[in-house]
């Protein structure tokens, strides 16, 4: 099961990358993240169905679905709920704003899960694919420029992580020297 926090398209990656690497078999590899991914969707459709509105007050779920945001998706879901599903889930930024609307308009779970079930086929084909490609072409001989990319990778990183720090600096001086006249 995916956690919010955690993506499950990097879970479906390593799947695929446990099947090249002969870790898993590659059946009950597919049965067990299909189960997961359903599993998990339905329980951001169950606290939107059982929670409905008052999850967007939240502070917590206000990450992922703000009231505003909930309000637009709402006009656009009454029109087109299964394409938002067959569409959504497809979307990382949207895929959990887009379960939880779901259950917030009282979508029939069938129709949810029939919809999340056939488009996540195409999620779990594709993400699984990636990563038994990643792994075939670690094996081949890319893995030699792995230590160089994570090397590269950490430096940008580090500078990224240093200018958003200078500039919050800056920011908060600015701020605390404009203060009333």
């Amino acid at each position: 099961m995916g956690v919010p926090f955690f993506p499950e398209d990097t879970t479906l990656m390593l799947c695929g990358f446990l099947v090249y690497t002969g870790h898993v078999r590659l059946a009950p590899a597919l049965v067990t993240v299909f189960l997961g991914v359903l599993i998990s969707d339905l329980f951001l459709y169950w606290v939107g169905r059982h929670y409905g509105r008052k999850v967007v007050t939240r502070k917590w779920f206000g990450r992922f679905l703000s009231p505003a945001r909930l309000e637009s998706l709402e006009a656009k879901f009454n029109k087109r709920g299964i394409f938002f599903i067959l569409i959504g889930r497809h979307l990382i930024g949207l895929r959990t704003q887009i379960f939880l609307v779901s259950g917030i308009m009282r979508m029939s779970a069938i129709k949810f899960l029939v919809a999340d079930a056939l488009t996540s086929l195409l999620t779990i084909a594709v993400m699984v694919s990636i990563g038994y490609g990643g792994g075939r072409g670690l094996h081949s001989g890319l893995g030699v420029h792995v230590h160089r990319a994570e090397v590269i990778a950490a430096i940008v990183v580090l500078a990224f992580l240093a200018g958003y720090l200078v500039l919050r600096f800056f920011l908060k001086r600015r701020k605390s020297n404009t203060g009333p006249l």
